[in-house]
């Protein structure tokens, strides 16, 4: 077998496979790239070969369970991130097995290697009163001011994912009878959003001044320099604007204010706010409802709603009458004594 295969499939495997066949955003694919860089390179080092002399017959399991074993000990990476590594492992040794039939063996055995149980990650999410603080913190002067409070603003109104935003142009905005926002998503799949109209204002007037309100593929949020503000760029303007907040917030309150935590805060104001899960299943791009579901477990208000609705009974254990209606159901025990 050529050597250079090895270097054709993982090229066939990022562009052919993920991208076209699949479809997944770039950002997906760079996941792909980066967990298969990290593990070709430690192949290379466990061969004691350069990585451009790899062979297709160097990945084998055994390799695959030591580079298990190096994030978890040597990286100390979290079970999660071993489980995400790992997934992509099973997707490439599976597709790996489709061009080269003789690696079906190994990719069988790849794919036998278990998902590690973890515990599920906090989801973090901001109370009413501390949006309405971080928005009413905001600057209003300076050049930059109109861009982050829109910005905060969107990413609230929305629940947009960070990709969502760096993708998002002047196009994807209808300001006209009813302002809402088509945001790309994962899996390549649209979605729209209804905006408040205070969101939809403050978007038109940051294109009017930056005169790119009739371009429909002008990006709407640029840094400093006129560029299209990347992902990096919005996680470093919501941390610093939410750095005060952090200051004030409880001490059992823990962890950064991200865009993801704006996110998680959108779920669950709007189901404490009585819309039906299902609805904000579709308003935040989820695939799965199980996925949305996990924001009643954490929503104390909802469970206390749900609590208030039932009455508590009036007499005790002992004294409710529970329902047997199985005692007189003739045709049941008829049945029952025919066994």
């Amino acid at each position: 077998m050529k050597v250079s295969l090895l270097g054709d499939l993982v090229c066939s495997f990022l562009v052919d496979h993920l991208q076209v066949a699949k479809g997944l955003r770039p950002s997906s694919v760079a996941s792909y790239r980066d967990g298969l860089r990290l593990f070709l390179c430690f192949v290379a080092d466990d061969a004691g070969r350069m990585i451009t002399r790899l062979s297709v017959q160097d990945l084998s399991v055994e390799r695959v369970l030591s580079f298990l074993r190096y994030l978890e000990e040597a990286r100390a990476n979290h079970v999660r991130t071993r489980n995400q590594r790992l997934a992509i492992l099973h997707a490439f040794f599976e597709f790996v097995a489709s061009r080269v039939p003789e690696m079906l063996p190994v990719a069988q055995r790849v794919a036998c290697i278990p998902i590690k149980r973890a515990p599920a990650p906090e989801t973090r999410f901001l109370e009413r009163s501390e949006v309405e603080a971080l928005l009413s913190g905001l600057p209003s002067r300076g050049q930059l001011a109109d861009r982050d409070r829109t910005l905060l603003l969107f990413l609230y109104n929305t629940g947009a994912r960070v990709s969502e935003v760096t993708d998002l142009r002047v196009g994807n905005i209808d300001f006209d009878p009813r302002p809402r926002a088509r945001l790309h998503g994962k899996g390549d799949k649209w979605r729209v959003c209804p905006l408040w109209k205070e969101t939809a204002e403050h978007i038109r007037l940051l294109l009017i001044r930056k005169g790119s309100i009739n371009n429909p593929e002008a990006p709407i949020f640029l840094s400093q320099r006129g560029q299209p503000l990347t992902r990096f760029g919005i996680y470093k303007i919501v941390r610093r604007h939410a750095a005060r907040l952090e200051e004030s917030r409880s001490k059992h309150a823990h962890g950064h204010i991200t865009p993801h935590v704006l996110r998680h805060s959108t779920a669950v104001h709007l189901l404490e706010a009585g819309v039906e899960i299902n609805v904000i299943r579709g308003w935040l791009g989820h695939v799965s409802l199980d996925t949305t579901n996990r924001y009643a477990e954490i929503s104390i208000r909802v469970k206390e709603a749900a609590l208030q609705a039932c009455e508590a009974p009036t007499q005790t254990t002992t004294e409710i009458r529970r329902s047997q209606a199985w005692r007189n159901d003739q045709a049941l025990l008829n049945w029952l004594d025919s066994l």
